[in-house]
């Protein structure tokens, strides 16, 4: 675990609390996005500013956070990699415990009375951020032969490949020499 001064940003003093079960705190405060967030080809820009507002509930066991922003969201397009940037709605709810021997490897814990804001919002939007991130949601995305956008140009095709291997007969084809006709009869 890793030591966090009081004056860090994700950083909240919940003693008004007073792990006092029931009692809350509100709070609006503007973070900056966690450093690194970035999921296939979204990501959050690493100087965006969110504004969040946060709810703090004392229980037995620990603060509960609900906590609601909204991050901005850009990133290629998936199928025409094209710019894209969207905003996405953050609405979380987490436990963030007391110290205890009998806490699960993956739980949010409290140090002192400081609750490090950081890790329960980086879990958040990282699962809010869209796996797959679209330009619009009938976008045709590029040609897989010639890379063309497929939006710019929706006739776009190209003949069929031919095989190397029947080559010859497409040729003998193009030349009209050969038909139906002029094959052998079977006896």
């Amino acid at each position: 675990m890793t030591t966090h001064h009081s004056h860090a940003p994700f950083m909240l003093d919940t003693h008004e609390l007073g792990r006092r079960p029931g009692t809350s705190l509100r709070v609006r405060r503007t973070l900056p996005a966690p450093a690194g967030l970035v999921i296939g080809l979204a990501s959050v820009p690493a100087d965006a500013e969110l504004e969040c507002a946060i709810l703090l509930e004392a229980v037995m066991e620990g603060v509960y956070v609900s906590l609601r922003t909204t991050v901005g969201v850009v990133g290629e397009c998936a199928r025409c990699l094209d710019p894209v940037a969207l905003d996405v709605d953050i609405d979380t709810h987490e436990l963030v415990a007391y110290p205890a021997d009998d806490l699960e490897d993956d739980a949010f814990v409290m140090q002192g009375d400081l609750l490090d804001l950081e890790p329960v919002l980086r879990d958040a939007i990282g699962l809010a951020l869209p796996a797959t991130l679209l330009c619009r949601d009938d976008c045709p995305g590029l040609c897989p032969e010639c890379g063309a956008r497929l939006a710019d140009d929706p006739a776009h095709a190209h003949n069929d490949p031919v095989d190397p291997r029947w080559a010859a007969l497409s040729s003998l084809a193009a030349d009209g020499s050969s038909t139906s006709d002029d094959l052998p009869e079977e006896q």
